[in-house]
């Protein structure tokens, strides 16, 4: 059929192929999920770090089934319903941003050293799997990056073969950002004990939560 190249009833590598090409630059572009990622890896433990990678990705495949079900083009259809989750979203980023700045304010105006380990209430890998799920779903751009991009990569058939496509794409996104999470966490802790004396962990956090809620601001107030 002329302009669906993937009206079959299976993903083809071709489509596979082009799926991860479009991912593979999402994923690599800055953005939140690096500085979440960065800062959790430099200032806390490694499985925290992995918790926060793996939660962003609980998000995908959310997101994933989701849009391969069609229940996003509720939320793009929906005025109200994407402005609520969005504005929900902006107000997390934002408020986890300012927590991040000032506690370098904080701990500035005190002379007792600086802790050796991220002391955010819930460290440990499920607290940071919180925190990347919570970051990921509360972020109705993804929701509406798999509505408008899935569809084309969806081959016909049922519910069933629908989410099952939805699932074997979004595994793809997985797949990339894992990877590419990898390489930021070795690269961090490359770095870390240089990045937490508590000069240089001052500057990363200012910096993280600035950048961190300058996303929710964009969030909220971007077209």
């Amino acid at each position: 059929m002329p302009g669906a190249p993937y009206s079959r009833r299976m993903i083809t590598a071709s489509a596979l192929g082009s799926f991860a090409l479009i991912v593979a630059l999402l994923t690599l572009t800055p953005g939140i999920d690096t500085a979440l990622i960065l800062r959790t890896a430099v200032l806390g433990r490694r499985t925290r770090a992995w918790g926060v990678v793996l939660g962003i990705q609980t998000g995908t495949l959310v997101w994933g089934a989701l849009g391969a079900l069609g229940v996003t083009a509720v939320l793009t259809a929906s005025h109200l319903a994407y402005t609520a989750l969005r504005w929900a979203g902006a107000c997390y980023l934002v408020w986890m941003g300012a927590r991040m700045v000032w506690s370098t304010l904080r701990r500035s105006g005190g002379t007792a050293a600086e802790p050796a380990a991220e002391t955010d209430s819930g460290d440990g890998f499920w607290g940071g799997w919180r925190r990347g799920a919570l970051t990921n779903l509360l972020n109705p751009k993804v929701g509406a990056f798999y509505m408008a991009v899935l569809p084309q990569f969806v081959p016909e058939g049922g519910a069933v073969a629908h989410l099952a496509s939805g699932l074997l794409l979004a595994g793809v996104h997985i797949a990339l950002g894992v990877l590419w999470a990898g390489a930021l966490i070795a690269f961090a802790r490359t770095f870390r004990d240089t990045l937490r004396r508590p000069r240089a962990r001052r500057v990363l956090d200012r910096a993280a939560g600035t950048v961190i809620a300058a996303f929710g601001v964009r969030l909220a107030f971007g077209e």
